[in-house]
């Protein structure tokens, strides 16, 4: 699953789930835009950054990491990046950094180094697993638990998930977009099941809706037809994002900037850049 580029969708397309997990529920998301923005020297990117939208220097910017995997060398690159940025744009507003990790076992955080910078108000560091209650009630918090959730409930909590979004989510455009993240955060974390299973899945009536299902349904009407059509459509995106994945690569080989190459292939900055970060990891 790329955990990265899913974070980094749900933070693009719904602000208010990263500023629900830093416990602002007001409206202050709609103050920001959330970007990825290069540092030229030394060619570094941060990947994920909520810039304020308006001029009030009381309002911070938020650097924003999202680590999955275990990193020795993560906060030697994030504070390099954060100084870098600040020496480079000085900004007129305070700097935040916010990492999200799964769990504390996943993070490197080398003491010796960092131990005292880390106890700075300036940077927060969520583990997704221990969240509690109310945070945990939320819809926001919720989804992105979902991401850890084990594969023998998470298409339990995506059924809770998508009726709770039907009772909270007022507009029906946002409700879609939210149904249409579950369905791809499912489709992502589940790739070894098999079409009988992936076809029950989506015969939950909460499910039904989502672009994923009405696609195959319309494609194969006959019920027997419906388990095949879905498996063909996760093999079609599954293959259409490797294609994706190796046009990004080769642009980037060329030389081309994120933004440009963002543009060329009709994707968000975002995206970009974490396939680039993880491809550069690996």
């Amino acid at each position: 699953m790329k955990t990265d580029s899913i974070f980094y969708n749900i933070f693009q397309e719904f602000p208010f789930v990263f500023f629900a997990l830093l416990g602002i529920s007001d409206d202050t998301p709609n103050q920001y835009q959330f970007t990825s923005q290069e540092i030229k020297q030394l060619a570094f990117r941060l990947d994920g950054l909520f810039l304020p939208t308006i001029n009030n220097p009381q309002l911070p910017f938020y650097i924003l990491e999202v680590q999955f995997q275990p990193d020795p060398n993560l906060y030697y690159r994030l504070f390099a990046e954060l100084f870098i940025y600040l020496r480079q744009y000085q900004p007129p507003h305070p700097w935040q950094l916010v990492v999200i990790y799964p769990n504390r076992q996943t993070e490197r955080e080398n003491s010796l180094h960092f131990q005292p910078i880390l106890q700075l108000p300036n940077i927060t560091r969520i583990y997704l697993n221990e969240l509690t209650p109310p945070a945990t009630g939320s819809l926001p918090i919720k989804l992105l638990q979902l991401i850890i959730e084990s594969e023998n409930t998470a298409l339990d909590l995506a059924r809770d998930l998508a009726r709770q979004a039907q009772t909270e989510i007022a507009n029906s455009t946002v409700r879609a977009s939210f149904i249409n993240l579950l369905e791809t955060i499912i489709v992502y974390k589940l790739p070894q099941k098999n079409r009988e299973e992936i076809a029950a899945m989506f015969n939950l009536s909460d499910l039904k809706q989502t672009r994923f299902y009405q696609d195959v349904f319309t494609e194969g009407k006959a019920e027997g037809k419906i388990e095949g059509k879905i498996e063909g459509k996760i093999e079609a995106q599954a293959e259409a994002k490797q294609r994706e994945k190796t046009a990004i690569l080769r642009m980037a080989n060329l030389g081309l900037a994120t933004e440009q190459i963002a543009a060329v292939l009709e994707l968000p900055v975002a995206e970009v850049a974490a396939t680039i970060a993880q491809t550069e990891q690996n």
